[in-house]
Protein backbone atom coordinates (compact mmCIF):
# COMPACT_ATOMS: atom_id res chain seq x y z
CA UNK A 1 0.00 0.00 0.00
CA UNK A 2 1.57 2.99 -1.19
CA UNK A 3 1.42 6.71 0.57
CA UNK A 4 0.25 9.46 -1.36
CA UNK A 5 0.16 13.04 -0.94
CA UNK A 6 -2.53 15.27 -2.51
CA UNK A 7 -1.91 19.43 -2.31
CA UNK A 8 -5.07 21.01 -3.53
CA UNK A 9 -6.21 24.45 -3.61
CA UNK A 10 -1.99 24.58 -3.68
CA UNK A 11 0.20 26.70 -6.62
CA UNK A 12 0.74 24.76 -10.00
CA UNK A 13 3.86 24.66 -9.80
CA UNK A 14 4.25 22.01 -7.12
CA UNK A 15 1.58 19.59 -9.58
CA UNK A 16 -2.26 20.13 -9.88
CA UNK A 17 -2.12 16.38 -10.53
CA UNK A 18 -1.63 12.92 -8.02
CA UNK A 19 2.25 12.76 -7.88
CA UNK A 20 4.58 10.38 -9.41
CA UNK A 21 6.21 7.34 -7.73
CA UNK A 22 9.37 9.07 -8.18
CA UNK A 23 7.57 12.25 -6.15
CA UNK A 24 5.64 10.06 -3.75
CA UNK A 25 9.18 8.02 -2.77
CA UNK A 26 10.46 12.17 -2.05
CA UNK A 27 7.68 13.48 -0.21
CA UNK A 28 7.11 11.05 2.35
CA UNK A 29 10.53 10.55 2.82
CA UNK A 30 10.51 14.19 3.49
CA UNK A 31 7.91 13.47 6.30
CA UNK A 32 9.71 10.97 7.83
CA UNK A 33 12.43 13.31 7.85
CA UNK A 34 9.72 16.06 9.38
CA UNK A 35 8.71 13.63 11.83
CA UNK A 36 12.33 12.71 13.28
CA UNK A 37 13.35 16.67 13.39
CA UNK A 38 10.08 17.04 15.99
CA UNK A 39 10.90 13.89 17.85
CA UNK A 40 14.39 15.44 18.24
CA UNK A 41 13.04 19.03 19.20
CA UNK A 42 10.56 17.18 21.82
CA UNK A 43 13.44 15.15 23.51
CA UNK A 44 15.69 18.23 23.98
CA UNK A 45 12.61 20.38 25.24
CA UNK A 46 12.12 17.25 27.41
CA UNK A 47 15.93 17.06 28.37
CA UNK A 48 15.52 21.18 29.70
CA UNK A 49 12.67 20.71 31.47
CA UNK A 50 13.63 17.57 33.46
CA UNK A 51 15.14 18.47 36.84
CA UNK A 52 19.10 18.43 37.29
CA UNK A 53 18.66 15.25 40.00
CA UNK A 54 15.79 12.64 40.24
CA UNK A 55 13.26 13.12 43.13
CA UNK A 56 14.31 11.44 46.05
CA UNK A 57 11.00 9.84 46.18
CA UNK A 58 10.42 6.77 44.29
CA UNK A 59 6.89 7.21 43.42
CA UNK A 60 7.38 8.58 39.93
CA UNK A 61 9.09 5.26 39.14
CA UNK A 62 6.65 2.85 40.20
CA UNK A 63 3.87 4.86 38.15
CA UNK A 64 4.19 2.17 34.94
CA UNK A 65 4.45 -0.59 37.22
CA UNK A 66 1.41 0.78 39.36
CA UNK A 67 -0.71 0.63 35.65
CA UNK A 68 0.59 -2.55 34.79
CA UNK A 69 3.01 -1.56 31.64
CA UNK A 70 6.01 -1.74 33.24
CA UNK A 71 8.43 -3.64 35.26
CA UNK A 72 10.06 -1.51 38.02
CA UNK A 73 7.76 -3.52 41.02
CA UNK A 74 9.37 -6.20 42.50
CA UNK A 75 5.90 -7.13 43.47
CA UNK A 76 4.15 -10.08 41.59
CA UNK A 77 1.15 -9.64 39.67
CA UNK A 78 -1.83 -11.09 41.68
CA UNK A 79 0.29 -11.22 45.20
CA UNK A 80 -1.51 -8.72 47.62
CA UNK A 81 -4.83 -9.49 48.96
CA UNK A 82 -6.97 -6.21 49.34
CA UNK A 83 -8.92 -5.56 52.76
CA UNK A 84 -11.54 -3.45 52.29
CA UNK A 85 -13.28 -2.07 55.38
CA UNK A 86 -16.90 -1.08 54.75
CA UNK A 87 -18.46 -1.26 58.02
CA UNK A 88 -18.89 1.66 59.55
CA UNK A 89 -21.34 4.01 60.11
CA UNK A 90 -20.46 7.34 59.73
CA UNK A 91 -21.81 8.85 62.76
CA UNK A 92 -19.87 12.46 62.51
CA UNK A 93 -21.40 12.58 58.60
CA UNK A 94 -25.37 12.74 60.11
CA UNK A 95 -26.82 11.30 56.87
CA UNK A 96 -29.40 8.55 57.20
CA UNK A 97 -26.87 5.61 55.63
CA UNK A 98 -23.34 4.92 56.39
CA UNK A 99 -20.69 7.78 54.76
CA UNK A 100 -18.96 5.09 52.38
CA UNK A 101 -22.03 4.52 50.86
CA UNK A 102 -22.99 8.38 50.09
CA UNK A 103 -22.61 9.74 46.25
CA UNK A 104 -19.59 11.45 45.43
CA UNK A 105 -19.96 12.99 41.81
CA UNK A 106 -22.14 10.17 40.55
CA UNK A 107 -21.04 7.20 42.64
CA UNK A 108 -20.59 5.80 46.37
CA UNK A 109 -17.73 6.56 47.73
CA UNK A 110 -16.35 3.18 48.25
CA UNK A 111 -16.18 2.61 44.92
CA UNK A 112 -13.49 5.11 44.28
CA UNK A 113 -10.92 2.72 45.69
CA UNK A 114 -12.84 -0.59 44.89
CA UNK A 115 -12.25 0.64 41.01
CA UNK A 116 -8.54 1.82 41.83
CA UNK A 117 -6.81 -1.59 42.97
CA UNK A 118 -9.20 -3.67 41.11
CA UNK A 119 -7.38 -1.63 38.09
CA UNK A 120 -3.48 -2.43 39.86
CA UNK A 121 -1.78 -6.25 38.11
CA UNK A 122 -0.24 -6.78 41.78
CA UNK A 123 -4.35 -7.15 43.43
CA UNK A 124 -5.48 -10.59 43.51
CA UNK A 125 -8.65 -10.85 45.23
CA UNK A 126 -10.97 -8.19 47.23
CA UNK A 127 -12.31 -9.28 50.63
CA UNK A 128 -14.77 -5.91 51.47
CA UNK A 129 -15.96 -6.30 54.78
CA UNK A 130 -19.55 -4.79 55.38
CA UNK A 131 -23.05 -5.42 56.50
CA UNK A 132 -25.05 -8.19 54.22
CA UNK A 133 -27.55 -5.12 53.23
CA UNK A 134 -24.56 -3.04 51.64
CA UNK A 135 -23.10 -5.89 49.30
CA UNK A 136 -25.03 -6.02 46.40
CA UNK A 137 -23.27 -2.14 46.38
CA UNK A 138 -20.20 -3.58 45.95
CA UNK A 139 -21.55 -6.40 43.32
CA UNK A 140 -22.94 -4.06 40.80
CA UNK A 141 -19.68 -2.26 41.01
CA UNK A 142 -18.03 -5.33 40.21
CA UNK A 143 -19.89 -6.30 37.19
CA UNK A 144 -19.10 -3.23 35.98
CA UNK A 145 -15.24 -3.70 36.13
CA UNK A 146 -13.32 -4.50 32.98
CA UNK A 147 -10.56 -6.78 35.34
CA UNK A 148 -12.23 -9.93 37.25
CA UNK A 149 -10.73 -10.24 40.71
CA UNK A 150 -12.21 -12.69 43.31
CA UNK A 151 -14.39 -11.05 45.20
CA UNK A 152 -15.42 -12.01 49.00
CA UNK A 153 -17.11 -10.92 51.59
CA UNK A 154 -16.47 -10.79 55.47
CA UNK A 155 -18.92 -9.62 58.14
CA UNK A 156 -17.83 -6.18 60.46
CA UNK A 157 -16.99 -6.51 63.60
CA UNK A 158 -17.36 -4.33 67.04
CA UNK A 159 -14.01 -2.53 66.47
CA UNK A 160 -11.97 -1.93 63.16
CA UNK A 161 -9.23 -4.79 64.40
CA UNK A 162 -12.04 -7.57 64.83
CA UNK A 163 -13.31 -6.58 61.37
CA UNK A 164 -9.70 -6.76 60.08
CA UNK A 165 -9.25 -10.05 61.71
CA UNK A 166 -12.68 -10.89 60.09
CA UNK A 167 -11.46 -9.76 56.43
CA UNK A 168 -7.83 -10.99 57.01
CA UNK A 169 -9.84 -14.77 57.43
CA UNK A 170 -11.35 -14.78 54.41
CA UNK A 171 -7.81 -13.76 52.30
CA UNK A 172 -5.96 -16.86 49.79
CA UNK A 173 -3.50 -18.80 51.69
CA UNK A 174 -1.04 -17.93 48.66
CA UNK A 175 -1.53 -14.17 49.17
CA UNK A 176 1.83 -12.86 50.09
CA UNK A 177 0.84 -9.08 50.77
CA UNK A 178 -2.35 -7.93 52.44
CA UNK A 179 -3.30 -4.78 51.98
CA UNK A 180 -5.84 -3.15 54.59
CA UNK A 181 -7.71 -0.12 53.18
CA UNK A 182 -10.53 2.45 54.56
CA UNK A 183 -13.46 2.67 51.93
CA UNK A 184 -13.83 6.18 52.87
CA UNK A 185 -10.35 7.01 51.48
CA UNK A 186 -11.39 7.19 47.87
CA UNK A 187 -8.52 9.19 46.58
CA UNK A 188 -5.94 7.11 47.59
CA UNK A 189 -3.47 6.70 43.96
CA UNK A 190 -1.84 3.78 42.67
CA UNK A 191 1.37 4.90 42.75
CA UNK A 192 1.26 5.55 46.53
CA UNK A 193 -0.49 2.11 47.05
CA UNK A 194 2.32 0.37 44.92
CA UNK A 195 5.09 2.47 47.34
CA UNK A 196 3.57 0.81 50.58
CA UNK A 197 3.42 -2.70 48.55
CA UNK A 198 7.35 -2.17 48.31
CA UNK A 199 8.24 -1.10 51.46
CA UNK A 200 6.24 -3.59 52.95
CA UNK A 201 7.56 -6.71 51.00
CA UNK A 202 11.08 -5.31 52.34
CA UNK A 203 10.64 -4.76 55.71
CA UNK A 204 7.27 -6.39 56.38
CA UNK A 205 5.04 -3.85 57.36
CA UNK A 206 4.32 -0.46 55.50
CA UNK A 207 1.28 2.32 56.44
CA UNK A 208 1.10 5.18 53.92
CA UNK A 209 1.53 8.88 55.59
CA UNK A 210 2.23 12.22 55.30
CA UNK A 211 4.58 14.46 57.96
CA UNK A 212 2.32 16.81 59.90
CA UNK A 213 1.68 20.41 59.54
CA UNK A 214 0.28 21.89 62.15
CA UNK A 215 1.72 21.90 65.66
CA UNK A 216 0.65 19.32 68.48
CA UNK A 217 0.76 19.29 71.40
CA UNK A 218 0.50 17.59 74.46
CA UNK A 219 -2.70 18.18 76.61
CA UNK A 220 -3.53 16.76 80.08
CA UNK A 221 -6.92 15.89 81.75
CA UNK A 222 -7.40 19.56 82.27
CA UNK A 223 -6.77 20.36 79.32
CA UNK A 224 -3.29 22.03 80.57
CA UNK A 225 -0.73 21.57 77.69
CA UNK A 226 2.37 19.31 79.02
CA UNK A 227 4.95 19.74 76.22
CA UNK A 228 4.94 20.58 72.59
CA UNK A 229 6.24 17.17 70.52
CA UNK A 230 8.41 17.84 68.18
CA UNK A 231 6.76 18.03 64.35
CA UNK A 232 9.75 16.81 62.57
CA UNK A 233 8.83 13.59 63.76
CA UNK A 234 5.27 13.25 63.67
CA UNK A 235 3.58 11.66 60.65
CA UNK A 236 -0.08 11.16 60.34
CA UNK A 237 -1.12 8.00 58.97
CA UNK A 238 -3.31 6.94 56.13
CA UNK A 239 -4.54 3.82 54.46
CA UNK A 240 -3.91 1.09 52.64
CA UNK A 241 -1.44 -0.10 55.52
CA UNK A 242 -0.02 -3.08 54.20
CA UNK A 243 1.85 -6.22 56.45
CA UNK A 244 2.73 -9.93 55.20
CA UNK A 245 0.22 -12.30 56.12
CA UNK A 246 2.89 -14.54 58.49
CA UNK A 247 3.57 -11.21 60.53
CA UNK A 248 -0.09 -10.21 60.86
CA UNK A 249 -1.50 -13.27 62.32
CA UNK A 250 1.40 -13.61 64.78
CA UNK A 251 0.33 -9.75 65.40
CA UNK A 252 -3.52 -10.90 65.94
CA UNK A 253 -2.96 -14.42 68.22
CA UNK A 254 -1.02 -11.64 70.52
CA UNK A 255 -3.67 -9.26 70.57
CA UNK A 256 -6.23 -11.70 71.18
CA UNK A 257 -4.31 -13.22 74.22
CA UNK A 258 -3.19 -10.05 75.70
CA UNK A 259 -6.52 -7.97 75.34
CA UNK A 260 -4.92 -5.18 73.16
CA UNK A 261 -7.05 -2.73 72.14
CA UNK A 262 -5.52 -1.38 68.88
CA UNK A 263 -6.71 1.60 66.59
CA UNK A 264 -4.57 0.98 63.27
CA UNK A 265 -3.61 -2.00 61.75
CA UNK A 266 0.31 -1.70 61.70
CA UNK A 267 -0.01 -0.83 65.40
CA UNK A 268 -0.47 -4.88 65.74
CA UNK A 269 2.84 -5.11 64.53
CA UNK A 270 4.25 -2.49 66.36
CA UNK A 271 2.86 -4.53 69.28
CA UNK A 272 5.56 -7.53 68.69
CA UNK A 273 8.35 -5.10 68.70
CA UNK A 274 8.71 -5.70 64.58
CA UNK A 275 9.50 -2.94 62.24
CA UNK A 276 6.70 -0.62 60.35
CA UNK A 277 7.78 1.71 58.02
CA UNK A 278 6.44 5.30 56.62
CA UNK A 279 5.49 5.27 53.03
CA UNK A 280 5.09 8.81 52.26
CA UNK A 281 1.83 9.66 50.71
CA UNK A 282 -0.14 12.26 49.68
CA UNK A 283 -2.35 14.91 51.44
CA UNK A 284 -4.99 14.26 48.84
CA UNK A 285 -5.74 10.98 50.42
CA UNK A 286 -8.29 12.43 52.81
CA UNK A 287 -10.55 10.05 54.96
CA UNK A 288 -14.51 11.87 54.14
CA UNK A 289 -15.99 11.35 57.63
CA UNK A 290 -17.95 14.92 57.51
CA UNK A 291 -19.86 16.99 55.10
CA UNK A 292 -16.62 19.52 54.71
CA UNK A 293 -14.62 16.42 53.80
CA UNK A 294 -17.24 15.72 51.06
CA UNK A 295 -16.92 19.42 49.69
CA UNK A 296 -13.04 18.74 50.00
CA UNK A 297 -13.05 15.64 47.86
CA UNK A 298 -15.59 16.65 45.02
CA UNK A 299 -13.04 19.55 44.22
CA UNK A 300 -9.74 17.35 44.26
CA UNK A 301 -12.06 15.10 41.90
CA UNK A 302 -12.57 17.80 39.75
CA UNK A 303 -9.18 19.39 39.85
CA UNK A 304 -8.37 15.65 38.62
CA UNK A 305 -10.12 15.47 35.88
CA UNK A 306 -9.45 19.04 34.37
CA UNK A 307 -5.85 17.83 34.60
CA UNK A 308 -7.03 14.92 32.48
CA UNK A 309 -8.81 16.66 30.43
CA UNK A 310 -5.84 19.35 29.81
CA UNK A 311 -2.99 16.26 29.35
CA UNK A 312 -5.52 14.64 26.84
CA UNK A 313 -5.95 18.34 25.09
CA UNK A 314 -1.90 18.37 24.54
CA UNK A 315 -1.43 15.33 23.24
CA UNK A 316 -0.71 15.59 19.57
CA UNK A 317 0.09 12.94 17.39
CA UNK A 318 3.43 13.38 15.92
CA UNK A 319 2.98 11.81 12.70
CA UNK A 320 0.51 14.35 12.11
CA UNK A 321 2.59 17.40 13.61
CA UNK A 322 5.14 16.09 10.67
CA UNK A 323 2.35 15.76 7.82
CA UNK A 324 1.33 19.97 8.70
CA UNK A 325 4.72 20.97 9.35
CA UNK A 326 5.89 18.98 5.77
CA UNK A 327 2.54 20.69 4.10
CA UNK A 328 3.93 24.14 5.10
CA UNK A 329 6.88 23.64 3.21
CA UNK A 330 5.72 22.64 0.33
CA UNK A 331 3.42 25.43 -0.25
CA UNK A 332 2.03 27.66 3.07
CA UNK A 333 -0.70 28.82 0.80
CA UNK A 334 -2.14 25.78 0.52
CA UNK A 335 -5.93 25.68 1.70
CA UNK A 336 -5.60 22.08 2.54
CA UNK A 337 -3.26 19.43 2.48
CA UNK A 338 -4.07 15.64 2.96
CA UNK A 339 -1.80 12.16 3.82
CA UNK A 340 -3.84 9.04 2.90
CA UNK A 341 -3.64 5.29 2.06
CA UNK A 342 -4.13 4.14 -2.00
Amino acid sequence: MATRIALTGANTRHGACLPTAARQRRQVSAVWSSYSRLQHANRAQQLRQRPEKPPASRKIALVQAAQGNGNGSAIPDGSVSLVLLAGGVGKRMGASIPKQYLELKGQPIAMYSMQMFAAMPQIGEIVVVCEPDWRDVFERCYARMPRKLPLKFAQPGAERQDSVCNGFQAIDGSAQLVAIHDSARPLVTPEDALLCFEDAWEVGAAVLGVPVKPTIKEVDGGRMVVKTLKRAALWEVQTPQVIRPPLLREGFELVQREGLEVTDDVSIIEALGRPVRISPGSYTNIKVTTPDDMSVAERFLEEAASKARAAAAAVVDPLEAARVAYCEEVDPSAKECKVFDE
